[in-house]
């Protein structure tokens, strides 16, 4: 049987390791350069496969929506969900390049391109991260230890130093989460207190 216990204590040990180490660093300096590319009047295009799709689909409906307080939306894209396009290119051409085909058609210099995958090496994160570098866009990797192949085209990298995909996708979503809080807080100022 299952040890629930054991799997909550796990995330729980992971995340403190991580709030005691450089991690949090990191993840401020990519909540400022997202803030500063927004503020700016550019987007955000997410992306990845599988756990991480749906990881790059929830970021983006914290941020055009709304996380915890209201506020203006934020420009950001999922790369993931437009199915017509995501079949079409895979089938006539490549799968490895159905995010790049979309950074080239909808980013600009100034946007940000913020690739998920838990190895680093999925080749259509990879590609993509390359393609917006090639066309000026600032690059951010939410990865595992080490970041894989995605590593030397990320502007900023995430890349918890864990291995087991399930546990770095528990930390993934902790990532964003603070990501989201900390976005608000900078744009509205610090929460009231209850």
């Amino acid at each position: 049987m299952t040890d629930v216990a054991a799997l909550i204590r796990t995330a729980g040990d992971n995340l403190r390791a991580l709030s005691d180490s450089a991690y949090p660093a990191t993840v401020d300096a990519a909540v400022s350069l997202l803030l500063g590319a927004l503020q700016d009047g550019h987007k955000l295009l997410v992306f990845g496969n599988g756990g991480s799709a749906a990881d790059a689909e929830h970021l983006c409906a914290e941020l055009v929506g709304r996380f915890v307080r209201e506020r203006q939306p934020l420009a950001a894209i999922a790369l993931t969900t437009n199915q017509a396009l995501l079949t079409a290119w895979s089938n006539d051409y490549r799968f490895d390049d159905v995010f790049a085909r979309q950074v080239e058609a909808l980013g600009q210099p100034g946007d940000v391109a913020f690739g998920i995958s838990t190895s680093g090496n999925s080749a259509n994160v990879v590609n993509a991260l390359r393609r917006a570098r090639e066309r000026g866009l600032r690059t951010i990797g939410l990865t595992g230890a080490g970041g894989g192949r995605a590593a030397p085209f990320c502007d900023v990298l995430l890349a918890p130093p864990l291995t087991e995909t399930p546990r770095i996708q528990e930390v993934h979503l902790v990532t964003y989460h603070a990501i989201c809080a900390a976005l608000d807080e900078r744009l509205l100022g610090e929460a009231p207190s209850e």
